[in-house]
């Protein structure tokens, strides 16, 4: 005999429900229907730039999000069975600048800060969860833009982006800070001068190295961070790069920077619609070839392999000082190379596109021969042993958007749907992996369970432009459901969902 036992808690937009069943007085968790995640609660933190990126915590059950709207600030957000509370805030404004990610781990909050002068070392701030109080300031390198903690909580990392001022004229290197938590903190800061020497190999394989004046390392700019569930081992989107590094925790070096190579727009898998101002939106090949350029990066299991999949979001540099931007329609095209190419100057083909500048004329003549995008409009699983892409979603992920009617068809001169967060979830003891996607306003939800064949389960509205993503298991879950806590940088919104039970 077995029977099912039920929790219900008001207050939420929907019911928490708590289910189990009893069999010979054992308890065992009902099915989790991934492909029915729905919104269970909602705080508004203010208007753009309110509500960036959050981090759960189990202990104290709070949320803790980066608000940089006005100050620099984290939000605390504790969560109970009435809702979300929302309490005072942790105010960091005056120990740097702006405070780009938070973490957690065993109580205590990680806050990764650049400082006011934003080409200088930044410090990542460790803070008591519950008590709230600033215990520890750590330096790191310039421009810490992502901070996580590995699985075991001994290290904490820092992608540490190095972005030059305006005026191109200061440049920092590009650097990942390793802070060991079981050594006071201590903390080791790793540049990439020593691939230096490689440059010639990784252009050829679609490493990107660009940037006016700057040495290798300059011009690396780390962007996100994703670790082994040993704690071993991380790996880091270098986004500008068009590339990921490897690196060794334990030892406290890098092991080898991994070139994402081209995606091809003729071919049609990876077909896009690349104008705004055609007054239709149509996916289509066309003569051109994107970079992936990754943003969030994350590490799953599958089948006994170790996995990483990255949001190809795209991004350029875009300085007074120096902007790789153009639209192909400003651009002279080789005729021998683009035989149409007044056809495809057109601004109701490829004339409103944006690629960069920065690459395309081969023979040195002064027009181009290749033509280059900016970001992959998709998804890529690559193999973490070897980082071969086993996987890429190509043009599949935008025709769900499509279908679901909340393509913007502004966008699609930029870089489309522009998958910017990534998360991978266990529920049910499957991989799930949740795309955020900037400028659909929506989640895409998929099984990993085949890496070489993830299959779609949902696509979830959201607030508008999901930045941050966190999954928070079953098994810490305040609801004892999963969790998926979405932050939407454009109205600075945090929002809650939960699956329903199958």
């Amino acid at each position: 005999m077995h029977k099912s036992c039920y929790f219900l808690a008001g207050g939420l937009a929907t019911l928490w429900l708590i289910s189990c069943d009893h069999r010979d007085g054992d308890m065992a968790p009902r099915t989790e229907n991934v492909s029915l995640f729905r919104e269970l609660a909602s705080e508004d933190l203010g208007g753009t730039a309110a509500s960036e990126i959050s981090a759960y915590d189990p202990l104290s059950k709070r949320i803790f999000t980066v608000n940089n709207e006005t100050v620099a600030k984290v939000e605390v957000l504790e969560v109970s069975s009435t809702g979300l509370t929302k309490l005072a805030p942790i105010n960091v404004s005056a120990l740097g600048g702006v405070a780009n990610s938070v973490a957690v781990s065993n109580g205590k909050l990680a806050i990764a800060l650049e400082a006011t002068n934003k080409q200088a070392a930044g410090s990542v701030l460790i803070v008591d969860t519950r008590s709230l109080a600033v215990e520890k300031t750590i330096p790191v390198g310039a421009l810490p833009d992502m901070v996580t903690y590995s699985p075991n909580g001994r290290y904490i990392v820092t992608a540490d982006e190095g972005e030059p001022n305006a005026g191109y004229t200061i440049d920092p290197v590009g650097s990942v800070s390793i802070i060991d938590v079981s050594n006071n903190y201590s903390v080791k800061t790793l540049t990439f001068e020593a691939f230096d020497s490689q440059k010639t190999t990784l252009m050829a394989n679609g490493f990107r190295f660009f940037g006016p004046k700057a040495t290798l390392a300059q011009d690396i700019e780390p962007e996100y961070v994703a670790i082994s569930p040993d704690s071993r081992k991380a790996w880091v989107t270098l986004q500008e790069n068009n590339a990921i590094a490897e690196i060794d925790l334990v030892a406290g070096g890098i092991l080898r920077i991994v070139p994402l190579g081209l995606k091809d727009v003729s071919l049609p898998l990876n077909a896009i619609d690349p104008s705004d101002r055609d007054t239709k939106i149509e996916l289509a090949t066309w003569p051109i070839k994107t970079f992936y350029l990754p943003d969030a990066i994350a590490q799953f299991q599958a089948n006994g392999n170790s996995y990483l999949i990255t949001a190809d979001e795209g991004d350029t540099r875009d300085y007074s000082g120096y902007s790789e931007e153009a639209r192909i329609s400003t651009l002279t095209l080789d005729p021998v190379a683009f035989p149409t190419g007044a056809t495809l100057k057109n601004v109701a083909n490829l004339g409103r596109m944006l690629v960069t500048k920065s690459l395309g004329d081969t023979d040195g003549d002064g027009d181009y021969d290749v033509l280059y995008g900016i970001g992959g409009r998709g998804f890529s699983i690559l193999s973490a042993s070897t980082g071969q892409r086993i996987y890429f979603s190509g043009k599949t992920l935008e025709e769900k958007v499509i279908a679901a009617g909340l393509y913007d068809d502004t966008r699609s001169d930029d870089k489309g749907v522009e998958p910017e967060g990534v998360t991978v979830g266990l529920v049910n003891g499957r991989p799930i992996a949740f795309i955020a996607l900037e400028r659909a306003d929506a989640i895409a939800i998929y099984d990993l369970s085949d890496p070489t064949n993830p299959e779609f389960r949902q696509l979830l509205p959201t607030g508008d432009a999901p930045e941050g993503i966190h999954f928070v298991p079953a098994s810490s879950s305040p609801t004892g459901r999963s969790l998926l806590v979405v932050s939407s940088e454009g109205d600075g919104t945090v929002k809650i969902y939960q699956p329903d039970f199958l």
